[in-house]
């Protein structure tokens, strides 16, 4: 009975987001939160923002409501708190803009709330080889520092109708799945708040896909992203190299396309924040990929991704340790392929080619 209960919840709450989504679309243009049409966006026409507030809406109803049974309340509220600080931050960011240091102090903040309030926080790390040892002070900035790397990738890979959203809900689902038969054992409700959200992005997608009514904005991107940090996090109190190499896996997009992104911008000697349009989906579109077919390729390397990360639960130390070679070495030439890291920078794909070369030139002789 209890599970039908979940189940009927998690599909209200699906329902709660395809219904508050249209009056959040009106809500947008009535505060102003639009994105007007420039060289750097995609969209043609001014589209409204603050999608992501039909989300947390939906989420907030289901957890503080329908699932409220399931639970732990000092947990709840302290999430809460810092989730209600990343919407106002996007919220905020969506009507007037935000310079990149005041978003970082906005997720900063929300960061710390749930560090001391949820004590959703890394304690204590265990390696193969070497052995269990806590962090100590280091576990704030350790956690920090998870916190905003999972959530500024999440609002970078926002550049598309429903990527963002799509690429969330395909993490989120392997990263719900992982949790309750692998990870999570004791802690079944995180599972269950990781679906409710699922539920609540599923809802607000069909408004979100191309053509698009509206946008995430930064309220989605960075709500959604906090919430795949700490929920990771969840994992990660006593993190081994397996709890902390599958949320990685699972978000080989969005860590992805920052991390040659901030690769490509240093080699370029520009700054880190330096806005440009090599990003992962318009490499794509350059290559050309229509909008919806590029969408719908990076939800394939999402899922490509995802099916890699299940893998881990049930593969020895060494196994694990071989698949996130092979992973390591397929992603970069996926990279150099398409040309993510910059124009004429493929190392891999170079020495293989020159590898080829010489083999074929001792055949001939």
């Amino acid at each position: 009975m209890l599970k039908f209960e979940i189940i009927v919840s998690l599909f209200a709450t699906m329902l709660i987001s395809a219904v508050v989504t249209p009056f959040i679309r009106k809500l947008a243009f009535r505060w102003g939160a639009i994105d007007s049409p420039n060289k750097r966006r995609m969209n043609k026409i001014p589209m409204p923002t603050l999608g992501g507030l039909a989300i947390f809406v939906s989420y907030t109803i289901a957890t503080m409501f329908l699932l409220r049974s399931q639970m732990p309340t000092h947990q709840l509220y302290g999430m809460f708190a810092g989730q209600v600080v990343i919407i106002i931050t996007g919220v905020i960011d969506d009507i007037i803009v935000l310079k990149p240091r005041q978003k970082v102090f906005g997720i900063s903040l929300a960061a710390i709330i749930v560090y001391f309030f949820g004590n959703i926080q890394m304690s204590n790390v265990s390696l193969p080889f070497i052995g269990t040892f806590s962090l100590g002070w280091l576990s704030l900035p350790i956690t920090l520092i998870w916190i905003l790397a999972i959530t500024n990738a999440v609002n970078l890979i926002d550049g598309l109708d429903g990527l963002a959203t799509g690429v969330a809900v395909i993490a989120l689902t392997t990263m719900g799945i992982t949790g309750f038969f692998f990870l999570n054992v004791g802690n079944v409700y995180v599972s269950i708040m990781i679906f409710a959200l699922v539920a609540a992005c599923l809802g607000f997608l069909p408004y979100n896909f191309f053509p698009a009514r509206i946008y995430l904005g930064d309220t989605g991107s960075l709500f959604i992203g906090f919430m795949i940090s700490i929920f990771s996090l969840n994992g990660l109190k006593n993190a081994t190299f397996i709890t902390v190499i599958i949320p990685v896996i699972i978000l080989g997009v969005p860590i992805t396309d920052t991390i040659y992104a901030i690769l490509r911008r240093m080699l370029n000697k520009q700054p880190i924040m330096h806005a440009d349009k090599r990003h992962l989906h318009h490499r794509l579109m350059q290559i050309g990929l229509t909008h919806r077919q590029t969408v719908l390729v990076i939800y394939g390397i999402a899922l490509i991704f995802s099916f890699i990360s299940l893998l881990y639960p049930i593969s020895t130390i060494w196994g694990s340790i071989l698949l996130t070679i092979a992973t390591l070495i397929g992603l970069e030439l996926f990279v150099e392929s398409i040309g993510l890291a910059g124009k004429d920078r493929q190392p891999l794909l170079n020495a293989i080619k020159k590898v080829v070369k010489e083999n074929t030139s001792k055949d001939n002789h």
